[in-house]
């Protein structure tokens, strides 16, 4: 979709959308109104379009305007940025399958051209979806407007707030788009190769196979991959966009780009989800790629633990001891747990070798997350209070919310294992996500750390207000807004 912006005026041609905000009509929805023959004061009296509780409608136009169809979008009370992004979304909703190809979107009373833009952000953001696979559908079943153009009385500020806001939404379409392809499509190989595109944008990115992770000692990683014939990578991206010297920020994220459970074999029913098991790994993908595309000026890496969780003659074996790259070994009592253990070699890697001044991870670890928050928020577990509340911050301003969970040593205990220095999962099933970021914070070393356990929020079946149904890209959005307002800020 290709977003544009102009002058308040009539569009030539296409649809409209036209935001009503008020029972007031402005002077551009009254002239509409006359020339409608008084069809939004009549929907706006009759509650059809209600100002408070929102909906919308559509009506066909008479002979003698220009465009052929109307749609009218009722909102109440904006009190933010992400407000108005959502009614970005709620205007690309209102589309459903218009078949048009051109669009004009008027909103009444806009401030500034600044929020002209994050509405068009929010159009756009909504406007993603993967119909790549399908065949036989008809173009009839999906939205063909192509070119949405925003009408503002300041066109050009909100030209340019878009513009950066479109970088972002790039980084999240590709985390959207690599957790939606089959695992057929994407694996640790493919994963890798997306990641390597990106050096068209002035990212540096290194690919670690099987053989180097073998020499650095990351024997927790490659024991989840062992059962697999797709080989194990660890992805590292590095974008140097701050001071020259400047110690980095870091984003590592748990890339199971299928999982099977291994040994410990999951139902068969839902296991086609497991797809999503990157999602982590995809958000650190999409991060990296919003903050090359917008030219952030921070330094940052971006490291991804890729493998594929498989049952074969080779595979890892609840029981087995793996010593990790810290040198700690780990009893593997249940190898649908790897997750943790793909984050262990892969944390410890990220701290030893870039020395980063704040180190984030996203996994979608726990099955437990999702039993105690839902899709609502993800959890947050961190070591630093600053942290935990700066990325509940940029969270709650992008609707990509986070509740904190504690970490205790009184926890701890149920990690500790008989035979080896710890072991990958708890007593029974109490504490589940906690235990799993018990496990993770032995890796971290003294890093000012927080991890994200985004089981719940990684995938949604149901649509939200600026995603369609299946991934959302969880975490690349917030990324982005904590390093842009918590650290180049600073």
């Amino acid at each position: 979709m290709h977003i544009k912006f102009s002058a308040p005026t009539m569009p030539n041609s296409g649809v409209l959308v036209a935001v009503v905000s008020s029972n007031k009509l402005d002077s551009f929805l009254s002239d509409l109104d006359v020339k409608l023959n008084g069809q939004i004061t009549g929907l706006i009296s009759s509650k059809t379009l209600d100002i408070d509780k929102g909906g919308s409608v559509s009506i066909l136009c008479p002979v003698g305007l220009s465009v052929s169809k109307i749609h009218l979008v009722a909102i109440g009370k904006i009190d933010s940025h992400l407000d108005y992004e959502i009614l970005g979304g709620k205007v690309y909703s209102a589309l459903g399958k218009e078949q048009s190809d051109a669009c004009a979107v008027y909103v009444p009373s806009l401030p500034s051209g600044d929020l002209a833009g994050i509405v068009a952000s929010g159009i756009f953001l909504k406007s993603w979806d993967f119909p790549k696979y399908f065949t036989k559908k008809e173009a009839t079943d999906f939205c063909q407007v192509k070119t949405v153009t925003v009408i503002s009385e300041q066109a050009a500020d909100a030209e340019k707030k878009f513009r950066e806001l479109e970088q972002v939404a790039e980084g999240v379409f590709l985390a959207r788009h690599v957790c939606s392809e089959p695992p057929n499509v994407i694996y640790p190989e493919t994963l890798a190769a997306e990641a390597k595109k990106l050096e068209s944008l002035g990212l540096n990115v290194e690919i670690l196979g099987e053989a180097e992770l073998e020499k650095l000692g990351c024997h927790s990683l490659l024991g989840v991959g062992q059962g697999s014939s797709k080989e194990s990578k660890l992805v590292v991206i590095q974008w140097n966009g701050g001071k020259t010297g400047e110690a980095p920020v870091a984003f590592v994220g748990k890339g199971v780009t299928f999982d099977t459970g291994g040994i410990s074999l999951k139902p068969a029913q839902d296991m086609d989800d497991m797809k999503w098991d990157m999602g982590g790994a995809a958000a650190v993908l999409g991060v990296m790629r919003a903050l090359a595309g917008r030219k952030a000026a921070v330094n940052a890496i971006g490291v991804m633990g890729l493998v594929e969780n498989m049952p074969d003659g080779n595979a890892q074996r609840p029981g087995d001891v793996v010593k990790s790259m810290s040198g700690q070994t780990i009893e593997v009592l249940n190898t649908d747990a790897e997750g943790r253990l793909v984050l262990a070699d892969a944390l410890w890697y990220t701290q030893d070798r870039f020395k980063p001044t704040y180190m984030i991870n996203l996994a979608t670890l726990t099955g437990a997350i999702i039993i105690s928050l839902g899709d609502e928020y993800a959890g947050l577990f961190s070591n630093n209070d600053e942290l935990a509340s700066s990325l509940n911050d940029a969270g709650l301003k992008v609707g990509e919310k986070l509740w904190r969970l504690p970490l205790a040593k009184a926890y701890d205990k149920q990690i500790d294992s008989v035979i080896a220095d710890v072991k990958n999962i708890g007593n029974g099933r109490s504490a589940g996500s906690i235990t799993a970021a018990q496990f993770l914070q032995r890796f971290v070393n003294q890093t000012k750390w927080a991890h994200l356990d985004i089981a719940g929020t990684a995938w949604n079946k149901k649509a939200g207000d600026l995603y369609q149904a299946g991934s959302t890209a969880f975490g690349v959005r917030l990324l982005n807004m904590w390093v842009k307002k918590h650290i180049e800020k600073r």
